[in-house]
Order: structure tokens, then C-alpha cells, then sequence
């Protein structure tokens, strides 16, 4: 039997503790996950692709996912999945209104590759509200993350954050 791969794509910037949440139930799911981070300059990310691969990979190793690695994709994200002979791409969905967009990527996705599947997964309740943009939002007027993201996260968004003040 083959071993099942599934690709968790997405920007992370940050890496929140939703995106944990999905991330470690995934592990318990597939036998092998790749946290696939997206270059997506056109979201104007606060932390570079490297910078968002070592926080992650901190947490990977932190949390003890073992089945889990991280690795940075410039490209369609199927092509990716092809290229690493994922059938599942897991996408999180947060709210109802996540739902329309997502829906709309897994059906294109699956007219590209017909064999992907995209596996939906809802953060727990405590997670549902927490987007990385809602996190560098509150960073920015100095409100405490610390319940959203990792320490050692925080402490790195406050540092980024008052270095692009100066």
C-alpha cells in the first residue's frame, strides 16, 4: 500500500496557532504532510519566505510532528502537488465565507489534475477567528498575539513590525 501525502499550502505570514491546529490533526490523518509555503508577493508578505519556513520548521520540530517537513513552492500549487505525487491538498476553512473561494479553488484544481482531492478542515473552536492578517493587524497597534501564535513568534512580529517603523 502506498504511503498517503497531502499538501497543506498557504502563505503563512505568520504561522498561526489555527494553522497548527489543522496542521497537527492532518499529521494524524496522512502519513506524510508537506506544509507547502507560497511566495504570493502579491500579498505583500511581512516575513520573508525564508523567515516563515524557520518558524515553521520550529514548530514542526516543537510539536513533535515527526511526518511533517516544510518546504517553499514558486509555482501553481498543482503543479507542485504533481511534482511531488500528492493526491490531497488540505485547505482550512474558518468561516462560511471562506467557503465560496475555497470551493471554487478545489474545483479548478480538480479540472487541472483530476486525481487531487482537496480535504477541508476546520480549526477547533478556539481558532476559528485567527488569520494572519488579523494577528500582524493587532501586532501593529501593539495588542498581545501571544494567544495566537507561538512566543518566539510574537517576539519576531513585534521586532519585524517596529524595525519597519524606523
Amino acid at each position: 500500500m502506498s504511503k498517503s501525502l497531502a499538501i497543506y499550502p498557504g502563505t503563512f505570514d505568520p504561522i498561526t496557532y489555527g494553522h497548527l491546529d489543522i496542521l497537527k490533526r492532518a499529521a494524524s490523518i496522512f502519513d506524510e504532510v508537506i506544509i507547502a509555503v507560497a511566495y504570493n508577493m502579491r500579498k505583500g508578505p511581512l516575513f520573508t519566505v525564508e523567515e516563515r519556513l524557520e518558524m515553521i520548521e520550529r514548530c514542526i520540530e516543537e510539536a513533535g510532528l515527526k511526518n511533517v517537513k516544510a518546504e517553499a513552492f514558486n509555482s501553481l500549487l498543482i503543479e507542485y502537488a504533481k511534482s511531488k505525487g500528492a493526491k490531497v491538498i488540505i485547505r482550512g476553512l474558518r468561516a462560511v465565507s471562506d467557503f465560496e473561494y475555497e470551493f471554487q479553488m478545489a474545483l479548478m484544481n480538480r479540472k487541472l489534475y483530476p486525481e487531487i482531492e482537496t480535504f477541508f478542515m476546520m480549526p477547533s473552536e478556539q481558532y476559528t477567528y485567527v488569520s494572519s492578517r488579523i494577528v500582524k493587524e493587532i501586532a501593529s497597534y501593539g495588542g498581545n498575539v501571544r494567544c495566537l501564535v507561538p512566543p518566539f513568534i510574537a517576539d519576531r512580529l513585534y521586532a519585524k513590525l517596529l524595525k519597519k517603523e524606523q
